[in-house]
């Protein structure tokens, strides 16, 4: 069965950093669109980042754009989500997820989720 793992957040003051992990298990993400999406308490899930399987075509939540970096280490088979300059509004849920075809972040769209890594933001 598929499987994602998220890993990596945890607590972390305003304008800290964090990276997030998402490692794939009985499939290889390189065929597949990679995306980080986020819930916060009462609200719902929002698209936060996509990474492309075609060209490796790169997408951001104007919320998150030039403060979050995705990148993928085939290798590793693992997609990352670099988070800097984080505040508290960041705070939530983080999932990634795999879709076989097509790009965006729309998470309906999506086949495959991870469980989940809480990131708190807070001084």
């Amino acid at each position: 069965q598929v499987q994602l793992v998220e890993s990596g957040g945890g607590l972390v003051q305003p304008g800290g950093t964090l990276r997030l992990s998402c490692a794939a298990s009985r499939f290889t993400l390189d065929s597949y669109t990679i995306g980080w999406f986020r819930q916060a308490p009462g609200k719902e899930r929002e698209g936060v980042s996509c990474i492309s399987s075609r060209d490796g075509s790169t997408y951001y939540a104007d919320s998150v754009k030039g403060r979050f970096t995705i990148s993928r280490d085939n290798a590793k088979n693992t997609v990352y989500l670099q988070m800097n300059s984080l505040k508290p509004e960041d705070t939530a849920v983080y999932y990634c997820a795999a879709r076989r075809f097509g790009y965006g972040l729309r998470p309906g769209a999506y086949d495959y989720w991870g469980q989940g890594t809480q990131v708190t933001v807070s001084s």
